[in-house]
């Protein structure tokens, strides 16, 4: 019989084989020989990250003019294609919120095209999914950005968002529902 323990499975075996493994635990009165599986979770690829495929997606749709977005196979499809949508249908408003937040001397077409992807996806975010905490939306874009950025343009980027997403959720609850 086996019984789940932890992150193996605990199976009964006779004496001999559980003397011979030396992994014993007691129970039921037998002698038990406790193998551990491999955990079920899949290890962390960024590349599974879903704010890392919104980024590549519009990417391509804002700057190398893709025609046809595709949609990978994901647990998080869902997610993915309403974020890279709604960023592309709301572009426009996206960049007047970041223009007029982030004050007179910031112009977005400054800064890299990667940059620009990353704060307007998260806007998108911050603006129309208020049921995600700005922790969660600005923790989550920094980690994929490491796939993209150098640490020196991590931190910038993240003074950026903590300060867009702190005017842009007071300034803007209208939106959320419009």
């Amino acid at each position: 019989s086996k019984k789940p323990v932890g992150n193996g499975i605990l199976t009964c075996l006779n004496m001999k084989q559980a003397r011979a493994r030396k992994k014993k635990r007691r129970w039921g009165g037998k002698s038990c020989y406790l193998s551990v599986i491999s955990k079920m979770i899949p290890k962390y690829s960024p590349k599974n990250n879903p704010r890392v495929i919104i980024i590549q997606k519009l990417y391509g749709v804002l700057f190398n003019n893709d025609d046809k977005i595709e949609f990978p196979k994901h647990r998080f499809k869902k997610f993915i294609k309403d974020i890279v949508l709604g960023t592309i249908e709301r572009n426009e408003i996206i960049v007047d919120e970041l223009d007029k937040n982030l004050g007179d001397n910031f112009n977005l077409l400054k800064l890299d095209k990667i940059f620009q992807v990353i704060l307007k996806s998260a806007t998108y975010e911050i603006l129309y999914k208020p049921n995600v905490s700005i922790r969660i939306i600005i923790k989550e874009y920094l980690d994929a950005s490491n796939l993209f950025l150098n640490e020196s343009q991590t931190k910038y980027l993240n003074a950026l968002l903590d300060n867009a997403a702190k005017k842009l959720r007071s300034s803007n609850a209208w939106i959320w529902y419009n």
